[in-house]
């Protein structure tokens, strides 16, 4: 049945009216600009790093509903989830390393917590997205600490000067979901636009407490006085309120009740648990020409966070409401110098403020507040720096760049990061790259200041994690419509902040867990990836990932790193006729990945999560001038998939190591009128 269904796709794909159609093909990836790489604007076979570009066409063609899904399973990418339901965490994952090595902007505000360390990108909404610039390697040189694998720019919509821009969308599908948005943008003056988005969307989720209410609002103001001078000022607001199910525990599980209140079921560990979040960003950016040799750039940002969690434990041992609360404010000015042809030096620095408060009250078993074990930290810390990057072409063939970055922290000595890179042309459509980096991860908040809650608690000793981060990219553009990269990559983390049972901090259970520098880490891997355009009709794009991530626990052999891939594959058609019909396709797999208990030291797993495919389709229609539908469904064959493992314990303190199960089909429908 799953076959016939494919085929069926497939035969209504080649039957389009309009498939063999003589259109000019699209030249479309060696030239693309790119900004994120350098902080300056240059064309991709100019960049030593390798780079995934995601434009607009692609975000309308994909069917997915978050960010996490546009990227899953690009080369390099691994989506990290706890399950796909409704308010679920999306990490991204480059190269194998964890997610806190992944730095994500949004129109150059960080979105990554300071209190983990990692960026949830299912917060993001798509509506607002414009272009989004991958790079990936070390990104420590021009981003500081947590860019080890890489870093991912995400840049918002900006006015039209020609014409009104309005955008309204309603959607609604399966489990409950539904959505609503609206982009609106115009120039107000030659000079001045803006561009306006507000959005809402929930959903009742695929089991029970996996439900998701999200609010979310954006406002960009740009001012552009010729090339010498551009401004904007962005700012966002995001709400979102969802229920936490935890695992699906054990076949046979049945109801258990709290007085009174079910708390966990066959369907999920955790009926009760929530949270909510409420993230705001603000960020000015004023660049432009002070002449022809000379650019500038400044940008100020502000960032604010409050979550609220509210956690039951069975036992009552870790049942607790927590209120964290983060403020980020940050300065960066950036001068980019032309001496000469084939020369550019630039020169930058930043200061950026953090402040951190974590307030946390204890529950009974039946979730009444204990008011004796409230505690409320307040820290803050700072860091500052100065970069460097020059980049020379003494000829067309070759290219170097090479930079310096000296990194001051208020709770650690100094670092200084390094870049090298090489960039040959031997062809007009040929680039070969070679890009090594040194890099370093600070610690968070978390893993400084946690709490002391009689088993667990932070370490101000810690220091920052740090390696290299090495690659080579082949791009060829052949026929000009067919580009294709193949690269190697290898880096290494030592110092890895890991938390583990300290045996000479006794607590009330055992030992208490704090985080140390204990272990490390490395990974070797392959990337390809082959996007060809077909006649001005199709579209098809192959990325495949190879990787051999190792983990080395302290005092233990080498072993594959837990949830690490060694195989990852992505598949995506597009076709794309002049009557406005768009039928998408997309295959995803995920080899499969090993666990670990946290007591376990050996080599050989405690359990494989297994490899799993996905098939996902979007269909949409173009009716009128003004009117658009379309269809969508994610895992069409409603395949069952697991992203993770964590032990579920019962009433009875029995412990079954359970998963975290992937969301089945779902099909969501939307109409659009675009004005």
């Amino acid at each position: 049945m799953q076959r016939k269904v494919f085929l069926i796709i497939m035969a209504g794909l080649l039957s389009s009216r309009g498939l063999f159609a003589e259109e000019q093909a699209k030249t479309f990836m060696g030239q693309e600009m790119i900004v994120t790489a350098t902080k300056t604007e240059n064309k991709r076979q100019d960049i030593a790093n390798s780079i995934i570009i995601i434009d607009q066409k692609e975000i309308n063609a994909s069917g997915a509903h978050t960010v996490g899904e546009l990227l899953e399973n690009k080369t390099g990418i691994d989506l990290g989830s706890y399950g796909n339901y409704g308010g679920a965490v999306q990490e991204i994952h480059i190269r194998g390393m964890n997610a806190d090595g992944t730095q994500v902007f949004v129109n150059g505000v960080r979105q990554n917590s300071i209190s983990l360390g990692t960026a949830d990108v299912a917060r993001i909404p798509l509506v607002n997205i414009e272009k989004i610039e991958i790079v990936k390697g070390s990104g420590s040189l021009l981003y500081g600490s947590g860019a080890s694998g890489g870093v991912i720019n995400i840049f918002t919509k900006n006015p039209d000067r020609k014409k009104m821009d309005l955008t309204l969308t309603a959607e609604g599908g399966s489990q409950g979901t539904y959505g609503f948005s609206l982009a609106q943008g115009m120039a107000i003056t030659d000079e001045l636009g803006y561009f306006l988005t507000l959005g809402k969307k929930g959903t009742e989720g695929f089991r029970d407490n996996s439900d998701l209410d999200a609010k979310d609002a954006s406002l960009k103001l740009t001012y552009h006085k010729s090339d010498k001078l551009n401004v904007s000022l962005f700012g966002d607001f995001v709400d979102r309120e969802y229920g936490m199910p935890g695992v699906t525990p054990p076949a046979g599980t049945v109801p258990y009740y709290i007085a009174g209140q079910e708390y966990y079921n066959g369907e999920a560990a955790s009926l009760l648990n929530r949270h909510e979040d409420r993230d705001g960003h603000v960020v000015l950016h004023i660049d432009g020409k002070a002449s022809e040799q000379v650019n500038y750039s400044f940008k100020t940002d502000y960032a604010y966070s409050r979550s609220y969690n509210y956690n039951r434990d069975i036992f009552g041992y870790s049942s607790y409401k927590t209120w964290v609360t983060n403020q980020v404010g940050s300065f960066e000015g950036n001068m980019t110098f032309k001496p000469a042809s084939g020369c550019e030096l630039l020169l930058g620095g930043e200061y950026t403020h953090y402040e951190n408060e974590n307030r946390q009250i204890g529950m009974n078993t039946v979730g009444l507040e204990i008011p004796a074990t409230e505690t409320d930290y307040f820290h803050d810390l700072h860091s500052s720096a100065l970069y460097m990057e020059a980049q020379y072409r003494p000829f067309r063939l070759i290219k170097f760049q090479t930079g310096i970055r000296h990194e001051d922290n208020s709770m650690f000595s100094a670092k200084n990061v390094f870049r090298y890179g090489i960039v040959l042309n031997p062809t007009e459509k040929t680039t070969v790259k070679f890009n090594s980096g040194s890099h370093f991860k600070a610690p968070t908040m978390n893993d400084l200041f946690w709490p002391d809650d009689g088993y667990t608690k932070g370490n101000p000793s810690l220091q920052p994690e740090t390696g290299w981060h090495t690659d080579v990219t082949l791009e060829h553009e052949l026929c000009d419509n067919v580009f294709v990269t193949a690269g190697y990559f290898h880096w290494n983390v030592k110092n890895k902040i890991a938390w583990a049972e300290d045996s000479s901090q006794p607590a009330y259970y055992g030992y208490y867990w704090v985080p140390t520098n204990l272990d490390s880490y490395k990974a070797d891997g392959m990337e390809l990836s082959a996007k060809a355009g077909l006649n001005g009709n199709l579209t098809v794009s192959l990325d495949y990932t190879l990787l051999y991530a190792v983990e080395e626990k302290a005092g233990s052999a080498e072993r594959q790193s837990m949830y690490t891939p060694r195989h990852q594959f992505r598949a995506q058609l597009t076709y794309d006729d002049k009557h406005g019909l768009t039928v998408s396709p997309s295959i995803t797999a995920m080899g499969r990945r090993p666990y670990y208990k946290a007591t376990n030291p050996g080599t050989e797993a405690d359990r494989y999560v297994a490899s799993y495919w996905l098939l996902n389709l979007k269909v949409s229609k173009k009716i009128s001038d003004h009117f658009s539908l379309s269809l969508s469904a994610n895992n069409l064959f409603d395949r069952d998939y697991v992203t993770r493992l964590e032990n579920f314990y019962d009433a009875y303190f029995r412990s079954t190591l359970s998963p975290y199960p992937g969301a089945g089909r779902s099909v969501l429908a939307s109409v659009t009128y675009k004005y």
